[in-house]
């Protein structure tokens, strides 16, 4: 019996990933290259696009002769990509700029305008929350500022859509990185031209949206050979990394919450067609022509746990840190953390936004304040996932994936705070195999999104205890309060 493997490209903000699989989900191989983050100014955080493509190649070779797999046993490579990327680029393809990611707030200023002046007739077109992380804000400080790439550009695009203009000379984006730019009409679902006007740029200089199941054939020759594929091996192109790791841990049907914890964290939730909500608080971000991902993105995740351990001059592993949190009981004894200490995206949107911790006093140690960063963080994605039952209604299940999620610790925490039994994916590549299954479904190799349910590797789910919950739903009032009240003073 012949052997099929597919591959899950994953472009993330701190690294590229190439991920094999077979058809079950099993990990055969994976291959990382960790990505440089430049910072010109404060505030401003760029990457260098052709550093990320030649990561990418590196990656899919080191995966394939990890995995030790012939190029006849190779079905696909599909994308997962960052969100909100921006590189102006000149008429030969070159870039102008570097890639202006997710966390480069320069258009703090402009985002803030806008929402005093079209904040609901945009979200209503878009779903997008305005901040300075959407290229809509970016672009219109680019023009604002006179500057000089956006000046000279011809086109305007993601990394992932540079990438796939590297290897296939194709203009493609599929519907949620389009959606993700923030000029993208969720109605239309094509490109919006009142926002279009707005930045100062036409739908020319703008890809083409497709759908992600969308199939791209004849790769440059010198790019399959440095891979080690097969030139006519098709490739999918796959979707944003929110959306994918939704679908490649299982959550996808309603009820079914999904939690990325990394650096950074989201809450998402599938449903079916566009929904938003009056507050803004969260996304919703077109994936198919029928089904969108409705949630929050948070700026401050496991960065706040590494900050206070860097702050503490502790020397331990992450394990040995966070394990301090187990001497101290559900509370931290009265020390509440808002963990704002990045800006915030969901449930604030305002990237002024400040940590803070409440109820210091003398008997707090070193594990009271790691337990309160562990809570804080887990607060937060509770906030705005109560955002998400709005919109939803209560979730029946939550999926985790991310670097959080292999602490035993933090994911009984969750499991209390939500009061929910939390599940958790063998594989830590979720996005990576969500842009596989989507590669399988593009080809016929898979009947349906729905069908990677039955092609997880899941571990025993977690359960809440009970107790815990009871003293967690006291505690999450007092801390509902204090974002209420400290967030007028940001």
């Amino acid at each position: 019996m012949s052997r099929e493997f597919v591959i899950g490209l994953d472009l993330g903000t701190t690294s590229v990933k190439a991920v094999v699989f077979d058809l079950k989900g099993n990990v055969i191989s994976e291959s990382e290259e960790m990505i440089t983050s430049i910072y010109p100014q404060q505030g401003w955080v760029e990457q260098d696009p052709n550093q990320i493509e030649r990561f990418a190649v590196q990656a899919v070779r080191n995966s394939i002769e990890k995995a030790n797999i012939q190029r006849s046993e190779l079905l696909t490579i599909a994308f997962s990509s960052a969100m909100h990327s921006l590189i102006c680029l000149g008429e030969d393809h070159q870039p102008l700029s570097n890639a202006l990611i997710w966390a480069d707030g320069r258009s703090s200023e402009q985002a803030e305008k806008l929402k005093h002046l079209k904040k609901v007739e945009i979200f209503k077109k878009t779903g997008v929350p305005l901040h300075p992380m959407s290229p809509l804000s970016k672009l219109v400080w680019m023009k604002e500022e006179n500057y000089d790439p956006y000046l000279n550009a011809y086109l305007f695009l993601s990394i992932k859509e540079y990438i796939l203009l590297k290897w296939f000379d194709q203009r493609v984006v599929d519907y949620s990185m389009a959606a993700a730019t923030g000029l993208f009409n969720a109605h239309t679902l094509d490109w919006d031209g009142e926002l279009l006007e707005l930045t100062g740029i036409k739908k020319e200089q703008l890809s083409v949206v497709v759908p992600p199941t969308e199939v791209l054939t004849g790769i440059n020759e010198g790019v399959a050979n440095e891979m080690g594929i097969s030139s006519d091996l098709p490739f999918v192109i796959g979707a944003a990394d929110g959306q994918l790791a939704n679908l490649g841990i299982g959550a996808i049907s309603p009820g079914e919450v999904a939690i990325t914890a990394g650096t950074s964290g989201a809450i998402r939730q599938f449903a079916n067609g566009f929904k938003i909500t009056d507050k803004h608080e969260t996304f919703s971000y077109t994936f198919t022509k029928d089904y969108s991902i409705i949630g929050g993105p948070t700026n401050n995740g496991g960065i706040a746990l590494q900050w206070l351990k860097e702050l503490l001059n502790d020397h331990g592993s992450f394990d040995e840190f966070t394990g301090e949190a187990k001497k101290v009981a559900p509370g931290a004894e009265g020390l509440i953390f808002l963990p704002y200490i990045n800006g915030e995206r969901a449930p604030l949107w305002n990237q002024q936004a400040r940590g803070n911790f409440f109820g210091m006093n003398v008997t707090h140690k070193k594990e009271h304040f790691v337990r309160s960063v562990l809570e804080g963080i887990t607060f937060n994605l509770y906030q705005i996932g109560q955002s998400l039952e709005n919109l939803a209604g209560a979730p029946d299940k939550i999926y985790v994936n991310g670097g959080l999620s292999r602490s035993d610790l933090w994911l009984q925490m969750l499991a209390d705070v939500f009061g929910k039994e939390v599940y958790v994916s063998e594989s830590h590549h979720s996005a990576a195999w969500g842009a596989a299954w989507t590669g399988l479904v593009a080809l016929d190799k898979a009947s349906s999104f729905e069908k990677i349910k039955e092609n997880i590797p899941m571990g025993s789910p977690i359960k809440p205890n009970e107790n815990n919950h009871k003293i967690y739903v006291k505690i999450y009032q007092k801390y509902a309060l204090l974002v209420r009240d400290i967030a007028k003073h940001f």
